[in-house]
């Protein structure tokens, strides 16, 4: 067990990236809904740079990554390829910017509980995380730290 555990370290270290998740949070969907967000600060404490390539959850069909831009009063969402993730820095993803659209939910996102969420790095491989499911109307949480 514990060759697993060097050989892990050794290949994130290769990769020069150390990819934490910090304060991953959803809010509460209605009953019905069909898509719901989610948010997160994704801390890269490696010398290099990485960015998120993708992500997945069996709580929905499919998860993407929006950024929303404000065009006068009218905000939009569109979708994206990737975030960059600097190297000993952070990136945040929050309500009315970047964020994680989990569409096609195969049911309602209830407060309290939990959602598995994998991310998908380029440097970093996988990352397993969760979003705490908060209520419909939550603002972002204080950050832990």
């Amino acid at each position: 067990m514990r060759y697993l555990i060097l050989l892990t370290s050794l290949v994130a270290s290769s990769a020069g990236a150390q990819i934490t998740i910090d304060t991953a949070w959803a809010r509460a969907t209605a009953p019905g809904a069909k898509i719901g967000a989610g948010y997160m600060t994704i801390r890269n404490a490696g010398g290099a740079a990485d960015r998120l390539v993708g992500a997945s959850s069996p709580a929905a069909e499919r998860v993407e990554m929006h950024v929303t831009t404000k065009d006068g009063e009218v905000s939009r969402m569109r979708e994206v390829k990737s975030y960059a993730v600097p190297a000993k820095g952070a990136f945040e993803l929050k309500p009315n910017g970047p964020h994680l659209m989990l569409v096609n939910l195969k049911a309602p996102l209830k407060e309290g509980a939990s959602v598995p969420l994998r991310l998908r790095f380029e440097k970093a491989g996988d990352v397993d995380a969760r979003l705490e499911v908060r209520a419909l109307t939550a603002s972002a949480p204080a950050h832990k730290h």
